[in-house]
């Protein structure tokens, strides 16, 4: 027979094992109380196989929410989850409760209760697994575990940065339906604590609340418990970071307009400077949020109403440097149909003038001739070129003069309606500077009293 080395280390270790489980067996480890409860106790069966469900108690204690994803949809918590139920297997007499410790919960049966629309979830076991058992002389039961998890949250981010995200924290059953086990909170909404001294980076906690449903599966209806708790995101952060220096550039971009017309570069390059940097700002304030998130954000509205206004004032300038270059053209054309018009009236006067002369002649060899008698003045003037003449040459300058009536007005209506055409350039800067802040602040307004109050 070999005997076992003392001095080596497996030896040792096989020893105390069969010592352990010697004492185990014997009844000489567990206190006799102990031994009376587990003593043909089936934690395979749960609690009143036979006499209706199982009422199992919960509350919460939120240690903290260590993140909130809107690109994930999901956020990151950690619980102590507290859980009662009565088993009258349990029942001992005495006054004081047993505190037991937390690995002796493999030899009880224990609720399966999980955490709906969980994505990941563990138990913190350092130094030893954070659970909690006590049993009470009535046979009430208290389980009460560590656990951290991520839980999804669906989120409406229309209104994004000016949002409020209602999630839940989802408690059910997996095998008892509600024949077995029914869950209840144990203090309504006061079952849930921790919330009231939490800080959180972005959010406030606005409201929360309790409620109890029944899920309804192809295998059953089941209990569930649902913790609903609004956050709302604190703005102040965006405002410093993104709206303020969005509007600043707006505001640069208005520099342009008391910048002499004939500066090109100078315009030019305050046009450029502010878009692509507007465009930068655009693209950082992205990067935050899902790049295939499908909301059109409020903050995204911003951005595009700021960018709006920008181009538009580079757009300004263009029009206005473009209206200074056919201007000349058009005060040159201007001041020649101008000159034309005059050669036409000095000619008009001297034809009307070589006219009146030509007449005057001809009424002069008529006037010569000695006086003749009143019958023959009456039979010779109707046939005498100088009594017919006078009469036609008073008709004509009617329609003529009704002609450049019509022509002048319809050269000032052409003129009035043509769209290329502007008195004075500078005007258009004149009016930048009155309409495209007031726009702006006009913008503004309705954006902010929509996405805060509607």
């Amino acid at each position: 027979m070999k005997v076992c080395d003392w001095t080596s280390r497996p030896c040792c270790l096989a020893i105390l094992y069969l010592l352990v489980t010697h004492l185990t067996t014997e009844g000489e480890i567990l206190p006799p109380t102990i031994q009376r409860l587990m003593k043909g106790y089936n934690k395979y069966l749960r609690p009143f196989f036979d006499n209706g469900p199982v009422t199992v108690g919960m509350s919460l204690d939120i240690a903290s929410i260590d993140t909130i994803s809107e690109i994930n949809m999901d956020y990151t918590a950690t619980i102590f989850l507290r859980q009662r139920w009565t088993d009258e297997r349990l029942v001992f007499e005495g006054n004081k409760s047993l505190s037991l410790d937390g690995r002796l919960v493999e030899l009880l049966w224990v609720p399966d209760t999980f955490i709906v629309d969980s994505k990941k979830s563990f138990l913190h076991d350092i130094t030893v697994e954070n659970r909690l058992i006590r049993i009470f002389p009535n046979g009430t039961v208290l389980y009460a575990l560590r656990i951290t998890t991520t839980v999804a949250c669906n989120m409406d981010l229309t209104k994004y940065p000016m949002d409020k995200q209602t999630c839940t924290l989802q408690l059910e059953s997996w095998g008892y339906n509600i024949n077995d086990v029914m869950f209840y909170w144990t203090r309504g909404n006061e079952s849930v604590s921790g919330l009231d001294s939490l800080q959180l980076a972005q959010y406030t906690v606005e409201d929360y609340y309790t409620s109890v449903s029944e899920a309804i599966y192809e295998t059953g209806h089941y209990p569930r418990l649902v913790f609903h708790f609004e956050l709302k995101r604190s703005i102040l952060y965006f405002i410093l970071e993104t709206y303020v220096p969005s509007s600043l550039l707006v505001v640069l971009s208005w520099v342009s307009f008391w910048i002499s017309l004939s500066s090109v570069p100078a315009r030019i390059c305050i046009g450029v400077t502010t878009v692509l940097t507007m465009t930068t700002l655009m693209m950082g304030a992205r990067t935050s949020l899902p790049n295939a998130n499908c909301f059109i954000k409020a903050i995204d509205v911003y951005l595009g109403i700021c960018f709006s206004f920008i181009f538009g004032a580079l757009i300004e300038y263009a029009v206005a440097h473009f209206c200074t270059l056919t201007h000349g053209e058009t005060h040159v054309l201007m001041y020649g149909h101008q000159m034309h018009d005059f050669d036409d009236e000095i000619n008009g006067i001297v034809t009307t003038i070589s006219t009146h002369s030509r007449a005057k002649r001809r009424k002069e060899p008529a006037a010569a001739p000695a006086p003749a008698p009143a019958s023959t003045e009456l039979t010779v003037s109707p046939s005498s070129p100088s009594g017919s003449e006078p009469k036609p040459e008073a008709a004509p300058p009617e329609p003529t003069n009704w002609c450049l009536t019509v022509l002048a007005t319809l050269r000032k209506i052409l003129r009035s309606i043509s769209c290329c055409h502007v008195e004075n350039p500078h005007h258009i800067d004149n009016y930048s500077r009155v309409t495209f802040p007031l726009s702006f602040v006009m913008v503004n307004l309705l954006y902010w009293t929509y996405y805060l109050y509607f």
